[in-house]
């Protein structure tokens, strides 16, 4: 794997590490400024040139073994010796909880090959609530290279840029450029002990060994059978090779049952890998060297945030089917249904719902004293809601099967998507205003129909509801949708259709609860003014639909899209104005037709290219700054609290919290007062990196508030509707810096 030289060649690779804690507050100076300044000091000595690097906790040195010299299919090994000072460490390549694996990057000449690195057996490095995975004293990492036939010259000469991290109360990143000939006729054994015990302590594959785990309410259980005879009886440290599975510091439940050793490691409630086949170390207790096993998992990964931390005691089970769907228990599956219709009722208060919702009070206004017609219209619009936010759910779930990473709401990430919302709501507005009559625009046929068949129109409104107001949902269904992506098939789709009831549930009561039109006035002249009225809250979504373009397109983006607007305005004046005579509209709408032609050939590509800078982007002048995997984990590797603020701009509620609480006095005064680092993560457009994050914290949507303190496993998660309190609250439990 290629890795630029440098210095700070670990600090990338460090800010690239899945986040987990670095270190507990216990130990808050182990990753901090006086660390990564000592790192400094010593870097010009540390990348030197020639066979060994030294520094005050390590003197690394390149170091080779080729007994019968440079030859052709004869064993040739190149190795790292590193020497610890009392109390460092290095890493293994699994480095446990926190810390990075030392990485070599090779330069040798053409047609010479080096292997990986032959890893020895680690041993366990607790530190506080952690446990690490690293090496002591005085360590050799083995490499074995590849002589081609008819290699030629006196020398082999080898360069290598070696990156590690060392650790004791600090974490120190280091690093080094070596150089070494190694003489082709001569033998070079010096080194011959050393490689040998390095070699004797790499873990080797057990023949007739059988390991297999199984996923069994939050933990792993291992079964393993073929081990050492001599290790019957004896406890087993267990190190597996992937990491961000397990919780490497919780103490398994082991037992032997005649040759076959049995154990339960918790998994890790932040998991960030669901491998199918898990490379691993097994040790014995009194044991120097381990053997490594290939542990086949069966059955399917738990959501991570499902994970319990309370496990049942240790009993025999079949093997899950390979492949099955985790089971959720009925009353997980019965909240969730519960909840998702609570909250879909709760959406009709959003503001993003309203304009949609104003056509539906027409509707009702339209048809008060006849019931028939507003109880066909209520469960029409019940029907488009319902089956809009089924079809949408499969969608997205059909996606995130196939490998895509998409949330809920992943519609409004798309700026082709958010022009056509502007464009219809655009017509809606117009319409509505009376600039244009639907029935002059459409095909005669169409405009009977519709006219024939106004339970269409309900439906349709249904669906425009669901489209525009999906977004909205996660305050009142963060917790269920995130739940609902990780569910099987049938029983997901029935969490997103309880939401879709929970949302024209309103309406269709009042569409068959008499009452409800008799308080309506009758239908007159108010009408006409109210249906104009209504075309202002239209017009207002169009704006917001505009400014969701320019954070997605940028300036170009908007222009465009504002064009095309103008164009569509045009054309429903010219071929829908009930003022207009035939002549002139067969001109005019000429004209428009080959003018929205026009536009759309222009403007396409704006509205379909993304603007090169990340939307919404946050500037370090108001306190916040532009999430990133790597700037996240290198703060939390540092010891810093980190607040995140998972966002869109086509989220209201983002919007809301983003301009209110957070930018309270208060909020931003705790902030600073606590140091605390303000990440803003901006779902606007489509982000892999963003998706992944949210489905690890268990949710599919935003907002999102996530406060880590120092040192803690997991984050603290707030209420997706912030209060200045509750921010205050949970910034006061951090400690003082």
């Amino acid at each position: 794997m290629h890795r630029p030289a440098g210095l700070w060649n670990p600090l990338r690779a460090l800010a690239s590490k899945p986040a987990m804690p670095f270190s507990p507050s216990s130990i808050a100076p182990l990753c901090t400024t006086l660390g990564l300044l000592l790192g400094l000091a010593w870097a010009p000595q540390a990348a030197a040139q020639g066979a060994v690097v030294t520094t005050p906790q390590v003197k690394a040195e390149l170091v080779a073994h080729a007994p019968d010299g440079v030859t052709p299919g004869q064993p040739m090994w190149l190795g790292l010796k590193i020497q610890h000072a009392p109390h460092w460490h290095t890493y293994w390549k699994n480095p446990g909880d926190s810390g990075l694996p030392t990485t070599m990057e090779w330069q040798l000449p053409a047609g010479v090959e080096a292997g990986d690195i032959e890893w020895p057996t680690p041993a366990k490095l607790p530190l506080g609530p952690l446990l690490n995975f690293g090496y002591e004293g005085t360590l050799l990492l083995p490499v074995p290279v590849t002589v081609p036939a008819g290699f030629k010259g006196d020398t082999l000469e080898v360069k290598l840029r070696a990156d590690w991290l060392v650790c004791k109360d600090v974490c120190i990143p280091e690093g080094g450029d070596f150089t070494l000939r190694v003489p082709v006729q001569a033998a070079t054994a010096g080194h011959a002990s050393l490689f040998a015990s390095a070699r004797a302590a790499v873990p080797q594959a057990l023949s007739g060994s059988q390991a297999n785990a199984r996923i069994e309410q939050g933990a792993l259980v291992l079964q393993v059978s073929g081990l050492p005879a001599a290790w019957q009886g004896k406890a087993i440290a267990y190190f597996p090779e992937t990491t961000g599975v397990i919780q490497n510091a919780a103490k398994p439940e082991e037992r032997w049952d005649g040759g076959t050793w049995t154990a339960r490691v918790p998994l890790d409630p932040q998991r960030t890998e669901s491998p199918t086949t898990l490379p691993s170390v097994l040790v014995a207790e009194g044991v120097a060297t381990g053997v490594q096993v290939q542990v086949a998992v069966q059955g399917a990964w738990p959501a991570a945030a499902a994970t319990p931390t309370a496990l049942p005691p240790l009993v025999d089970a079949a093997p899950a089917a390979a492949g099955g769907a985790p089971a959720v228990a009925a009353t997980s599956l019965g909240w969730a249904l519960l909840l998702a219709l609570l909250g879909g009722a709760l959406l009709n208060l959003m503001p993003c719902v309203f304009p949609v919702l104003s056509l539906k009070v027409m509707g009702f206004a339209s048809h008060a004293q006849d019931r028939r017609a507003l109880l066909a219209g209520g469960l029409a619009y019940t029907a488009g809601v319902v089956l809009s936010f089924v079809a949408l759910a499969g969608l997205l779930l059909a996606l995130r099967a196939g490998g895509e990473q998409l949330g809920w709401g992943f519609q409004l990430q798309s700026p082709a998507v958010v022009a056509a919302l502007a464009a219809l709501f655009t017509l809606i507005g117009l319409n509505l205003a009376g600039v244009f009559e639907f029935g002059s625009v459409l095909p005669s046929s169409l405009a009977a129909a519709r006219a024939r068949h106004p339970v269409v129109d309900s439906a349709l409104t249904g669906v425009l509801a669901v489209a525009v107001a999906s977004p909205c949902t996660a305050p009142f269904m963060g917790a269920s949708l995130g739940l609902a992506v990780t569910l099987p098939t049938v029983q997901a789709l029935s969490v997103f259709a309880a939401l879709g009831l929970g949302m024209a549930l309103p309406y269709l009561a009042a569409s068959a609860w008499p009452r409800v039109a008799q308080m309506l006035p009758r239908p007159g002249v108010w009408m006409s003014h109210f249906k104009t009225l209504m075309a202002f809250p239209m017009f207002a979504t169009v704006v917001w639909l505009v400014w969701v373009l320019g954070q997605q397109a940028g300036i170009d983006g908007v222009a465009a899209l504002l064009l095309l607007l103008v164009a569509l305005a045009f054309a429903a004046w010219a071929l829908g104005s009930p003022g207009l005579g035939t002549a002139a509209r067969r001109g005019f709408g000429t004209a428009a037709v080959l003018l929205v032609a026009a536009t759309l050939f222009w403007a396409g590509p704006s509205l379909r290219q993304e603007a090169v800078a990340s939307p919404g982007t946050a500037s370090s002048s108001d306190g916040w700054q532009p999430w990133s995997p790597e700037l996240f984990a290198q703060a939390r590797a540092e010891g810093k609290p980190v607040f995140v603020d998972f966002t869109a701009a086509w989220c209201v509620t983002c919007q809301f919290n983003k301009r209110g609480t957070l930018a309270n006095s208060e909020v931003v005064q705790a902030f600073e007062e606590r140091q605390v680092l303000r990440l803003r993560a901006d779902w606007t457009r489509r982000d892999p990196a963003i998706t992944a994050e949210l489905t690890r914290l268990g949710r599919s949507g935003v907002p999102v508030y996530a406060l880590y303190a120092p040192g803690a496993a997991g984050p603290q998660l707030l209420s997706e509707i912030l209060s200045v309190a509750e921010v205050r609250n949970a910034l006061q439990t951090l400690p003082p810096p």
